[in-house]
């Protein structure tokens, strides 16, 4: 695993976790314009148990809605219908779950992968080639680590390795501290679904502090990163 090696960075995207689905068409109309409201990397879509042809109909559906605006559309688990759905990677909880979906996904699709309790099983990730890390969502109880946990963590893997972090924000306060800390991207998830003024408002509040707490970090912008968080 690279270490870092150029001490500036791109201004952190937001990586946005869809609530789970198992209807599509409510999407379609209202995703292209929520994904204008900020600047979204790539997509979660989390799906409701069905059976596989089923799920590959829903991706497909909503392919065009998330793929058409330049973000990624990565699934949450069912590694084994990325190639099939047409989407870009997915995302894996658990080492052990990342490694046992890698020979589906590589070479050419994202595997990221979280629920990372240890330092340990951050590096083995690094070293299994994941293509991102996210620190801080919630475990299977909703628990999550402090927020200053986390930003330790992100803080710690942004000055030593090369993979890009993610960090799961639960407040506005939380993205302003994760992107100073170092991550890479920021994924949200309830702080958007949740909020009384709709997603789209959520969300341009998420992109704005973004941007306030990466130039108060006194961060160089070096480009855009693409569409996706990848290697």
């Amino acid at each position: 695993m690279a270490s870092k090696s150029v001490p500036s960075r791109p201004l952190p995207r937001i990586y946005l976790a869809l609530p789970a689905l198992d209807d599509p068409a409510p999407w379609l109309d209202s995703l292209p314009d929520l994904l204008k409201a900020a600047d979204v990397a790539a997509v979660l879509v989390r799906l409701k148990p069905a059976d596989p042809r089923s799920m590959i109909s829903r991706v497909k559906a909503l392919a065009p809605a998330i793929q058409g605006s330049g973000a990624a559309l990565l699934l949450d688990g069912e590694a084994e219908l990325v190639a099939r759905s047409g989407a870009d990677g997915a995302h894996l909880t658990g080492l052990a779950a990342m490694q046992e979906s890698l020979p589906a996904l590589k070479p050419d699709r994202i595997a990221g992968v979280g629920g990372l309790a240890t330092r340990h099983d951050s590096m083995s990730a690094g070293e299994a080639e994941a293509d991102y890390v996210l620190f801080g969502e919630p475990n299977a109880d909703g628990e999550r680590p402090s927020p200053e946990a986390i930003a330790e963590r992100l803080q710690w893997w942004a000055e030593l390795f090369e993979p890009p972090c993610v960090g799961y924000v639960g407040s506005l306060a939380e993205v302003d501290a994760f992107v100073v800390a170092g991550a890479d991207f920021i994924l949200a998830d309830d702080l958007v679904w949740s909020d009384p003024r709709g997603p789209n408002a959520a969300l341009a509040d998420i992109g704005r502090t973004i941007r306030t707490a990466f130039a108060s970090a006194g961060g160089q912008h070096r480009g855009d990163t693409g569409p996706a968080p990848a290697r």
